[in-house]
């Protein structure tokens, strides 16, 4: 039942003042300990054992096992129980000690079915076997003794007691005392008992019904499985990645907070007139979901400082939910309240929308349906709200308010004082408010040893941590013990220290005593934050090897990787500051570049369009000057050159300035999809305009193309007499702009907008927008190609036409198409900021998904459902101050002409 409570019936114990338990090993060995009875009840038949909490004593570690779930049948179910019958009596050839025979009982694993209708006179519970003995071996005994006391589960939940075999009812029958019953048979104050022993609730009514009512249809059912199965998967990973267990989980506590909760009686869901008192709640970190199970509201509030293991706590809580979580159970999913304007959506929709987002919910469950609100609606959701703290000050009210509307179940985690401050005036409904204790030099001093590396003798007392705590245990008083005992009462610091001085070589921890180096405890705790990151990313064994982690770590540099992490951290702080005016935390890498100066974003779109259209102008006047004129190949190359500069030159100040006028904010993914059929009438309208706009862009740089080649290009000698003379210009203005009116009138035809509320994250709009541009690229070519090589061709025969239709066809596929994608789609973006310019200016890793990912590995980032997001808080706002500061001395720092380029380039 926990770590060192054992429970069965009471009539197995008798009289007995020491019990011997024997542990099935999963090898098929044995452990044994003996242990003490707790409690014993004769009227409800069930005993508790009390056996040692240490593995190296035979026992188990607590945190084997998960908290255990109370449920009554109310129909049949299935279920299933673990003894050691008497007639899986075996007898061994020999004993390796004796030789002699050895007659032992193996176990038997039974399952069946619950008859809750039957035994109602006695109160008993029938449980139907799926298979049982086909005799009775020895008249006078039951072959089912020794199954007395093995617990009943059924999905995931404890429902009874194994107690009797009545055997005129068969063998395939048992009789189980009902969970149920305890509350009648008890005394009160033994079901307080055994609420603080092993979580029984303190009401039947608070019993899980079983089977569970079924919300929703059952495609409803299975994304929510399926959500399930997502976020085990995302969790676990995150819980290896943090070493929680290496080498054994530090001893987080919690408490009842003295202030800031409701009513008691409405806490625990009280009747009119009664006062109930207060829950005890405190705990450890293991044991999260058993208290939060024991408030009736179910609606809980984790307060605690910077560091204290807020995030761990919801990490362990989704995770051991999850893996003891019945069929039609709750899924609790981690929302970052950081990104939350509660001024301007509300937490269902901000949480449908996170769901779509990180989960990936984009499959309606029903036609016209929405998967995420309807999860949100039908209570399959258990919101676990992080960071009520990060929630900008002048909007907590709101969200306060927000919170206040809704009844759900909830948890939540802010630091004291910002909750303090948002609830001073009223409490959050029915919400209960556990706070985290500090850590102490007793729950510090055996982890820090465990987790560096052995002394010279293997053991635990001549590790580098030996002269640190020595002094922090004999002279606590002294400025450098007293600083480095405040900084390291938080899980984040000493997971922090241990990187630093643990797994890293050549590092001494006795500097943190150095009071020369670190004052105060801030100072210190400034000091592990700058540490942290060189250290995570110092050389380890791995990456001197050939292979898979060889390939992914060989390139980031310790320094490099602190300047793009550093340049991250600075972009989330400036994208938040200008949003919510405080920085935000889910690191969107659609969203990277975004921070960027609108001129220096103009200029970088602006130049990649003049290079699309300019290089192709340039690569396909070559050949055909080769071809249609007798001037020679040095001409046809100066031709190609200068023609390319001056089309790329307009094409980029085109499109530059249409980018610049439509990226004010961040350019989202465009929301529409490519659809032949099925569309409705309002999209005349939008061709129409569309048609307009392209007929006019078309005429404005047919009208700049046409001065540049007639003017500027035959003006310095390099006129090839292709152009058609007076007739060609007449007929290149207006077939250029009504081309290009074709095509943006075509695009808004085909274009069919896509249904966010159905469910469509954000990865996946922006491929749709890397699908859009290659047909636009598609559209562009095929009408320039085959309207020009048409026309063309009816003049000069097929030949040419077709040679003519390939170029003009691949001019409009890049100049326009491509030009169209990097200007107006997210993906073009990019491409454009975060693929070519931030890594060519340093400011970011050419690999910049796999540094990311590695970083995870690292413990630097986490991994949050489609975005990412720092360690911590303090982590992130560290580095982007030593960024940001790093920034402005560069710009104060005057520079010669050589280095003014090279600051240039890197802003």
């Amino acid at each position: 039942m926990t770590g060192n409570l054992v429970l069965t019936a009471a009539h197995v114990l008798c009289d007995a003042t020491s019990v011997q338990v024997r542990f099935l090993t999963e090898d098929g060995g044995t452990r044994e300990v003996y242990g003490k009875p707790v409690l014993a009840d004769s009227a409800s038949d069930i005993a508790l054992i009390r056996i040692p909490d240490d593995p190296s004593a035979g026992g188990l570690s607590a945190d084997d096992v998960a908290p255990v779930r109370f449920a009554r049948a109310t129909r049949t179910v299935d279920c299933e129980a673990l003894g050691f019958p008497r007639f899986r009596l075996r007898t061994d050839a020999a004993s390796s000690d004796s030789g002699e025979p050895v007659r032992y009982r193996d176990s038997h694993h039974a399952r069946g079915d619950t008859s809750p209708l039957s035994y109602m006179r006695t109160g008993r519970l029938e449980i139907t076997l799926h298979s049982s003995p086909e005799y009775d071996p020895e008249r006078g005994r039951s072959p089912w003794e020794g199954m007395s006391g093995a617990p009943v589960w059924s999905g995931g939940c404890l429902i009874g007691v194994i107690s009797e075999h009545h055997r005129p009812d068969g063998l395939g029958t048992l009789a189980a005392i009902p969970v149920e019953r305890w509350f009648k048979d008890l005394t009160p104050t033994r079901i307080k008992e055994l609420g603080e022993l092993i979580g029984l609730p303190a009401h039947a009514g608070q019993l899980q019904r079983l089977p569970s009512p079924s919300p929703g249809a059952p495609e409803l059912r299975e994304e929510a499985e399926r959500l399930a199965a997502r976020v085990a998967g995302q969790w676990e990973k995150e819980w290896r990645r943090r070493k929680v267990h290496d080498p054994y989980p530090l001893p987080v506590r919690f408490r009842n907070a003295d202030t800031g909760f409701d009513h008691w009686a409405s806490i625990r869901n009280a009747p009119p007139g009664s006062d109930p008192g207060p829950l005890a709640l405190a705990g450890r970190l293991n044991e999260i979901v058993k208290v939060y199970r024991s408030v009736p509201s179910r609606r809980l509030v984790v307060l605690g400082a910077a560091g204290s293991g807020k995030t761990i706590l919801t990490l362990r809580f989704v995770r051991d939910w999850l893996r003891d979580r019945a069929p039609y159970d709750r899924v609790p999913v981690v929302f970052s309240l950081a990104s939350w304007d509660p001024t301007t959506i509300s937490l269902r929709d901000w949480m449908c929308h996170q769901l779509v987002r990180d989960h990936d919910l984009a499959t309606p469950a029903a036609p016209g349906g929405n998967p995420a609100g309807a999860l949100i609606d039908r209570g399959w959701i258990l919101p676990v709200l992080d960071g009520f703290d990060e929630i900008a000050s002048g909007l907590r009210h709101a969200a306060l308010k927000e919170l206040d509307r809704t009844t759900t179940s909830l948890l939540l985690t802010s630091r004291p004082e910002e909750y303090a401050e948002a609830v001073q005036n009223r409490p959050l409904p029915k919400a209960a408010i556990i706070e985290l204790d500090d850590l102490a030099l007793e729950d510090i001093a055996p982890y820090l040893p465990r987790a560096s590396r052995p002394g010279p003798d293997g053991g635990l007392h001549n590790t580098v941590w030996k002269p640190v705590l020595d002094e922090l245990r004999e002279h606590p008083r002294r400025p450098g013990a007293a600083n480095l005992a405040t900084v390291l009462t938080t899980p984040l610091m000493v997971a922090m220290a241990r990187t630093i001085y643990s797994d890293a070589r050549g590092r001494d921890p006795q500097e943190l005593l150095n009071t020369a180096r670190f004052a105060t405890p801030e100072a210190l705790q400034k000091h592990l934050l700058a540490a942290f990151t060189p250290a995570a990313y110092e050389p380890l064994p791995a990456d001197n090897d050939s292979g898979i982690d060889r390939r992914r770590r060989r390139h980031w540099n310790p320094d490099r990787a602190q300047h793009w992490l550093g340049y991250l951290a600075a972009h989330l702080d400036q994208l938040g500051r200008a949003r919510t005016g405080v920085p935000e935390r889910d690191l969107a890498w659609w969203q990277l570049g975004t921070t960027m100066r609108r001129s220096s974003r103009v200029l970088v779109i602006g130049f990649l369009a003049a290079l699309a259209l300019g290089v192709t102008t340039a690569v396909g006047n070559v050949p055909v000057n080769l071809i249609a004129t007798p001037l020679g190949l040095e001409f046809a190359l100066a031709r190609g050159l200068v023609v390319g500069l001056l089309h790329g030159l307009v094409n980029g100040l085109l499109f530059g300035f249409v980018y610049g006028f439509v990226s004010r904010g961040a350019v989202e993914p465009s929301r529409v999809r490519i659809q032949v059929f099925g569309r409705t009438g309002e999209w005349r309208a939008k061709v129409a305009l569309r048609f307009k706009l392209g007929l006019m862009g078309g005429v404005s740089l047919a009208l700049a193309v046409l001065f540049l080649d007639r003017v500027v290009v035959e003006s310095l000698g390099l006129g090839d007499g292709l152009d058609g003379g007076l007739v060609g210009g007449l007929l290149f203005v207006p077939g250029l702009g009504l081309g290009a009116g074709l095509v943006l009138g075509f695009m808004a035809w085909l274009e069919v907008p896509i249904d966010t509320e159905s469910g469509v994250n954000s990865s996946e709009l922006l491929s749709q927008d890397r699908r859009n541009v290659v047909v636009y690229m598609l559209v562009w070519a095929l009408v320039f190609g085959l309207g020009v090589g048409f026309a063309q061709g009816a003049v000069d025969g097929p030949v040419w036409g077709f040679l003519v239709g390939l170029g003009f066809g691949l001019e409009a596929a890049f100049g326009g198409g491509l030009a169209y994608g990097l200007s107006f789609t997210t993906w073009g973006q990019w491409v454009a900021l975060v693929r070519i310019w931030l890594p060519l200016t340093g400011q970011l890793p050419w690999r910049l998904i796999a540094f990311l990912d590695d970083a995870c590995e690292r413990s630097v980032l986490r991994q949050a459902g489609a975005v990412y997001q720092f360690r911590h808080a303090q982590l992130q706002d560290h580095l982007a101050q030593v960024f940001l500061a790093g920034r402005e001395g560069r710009d104060r720092r005057p520079v010669d002409s050589a280095e003014s380029h090279a600051e240039i380039s890197t802003i």
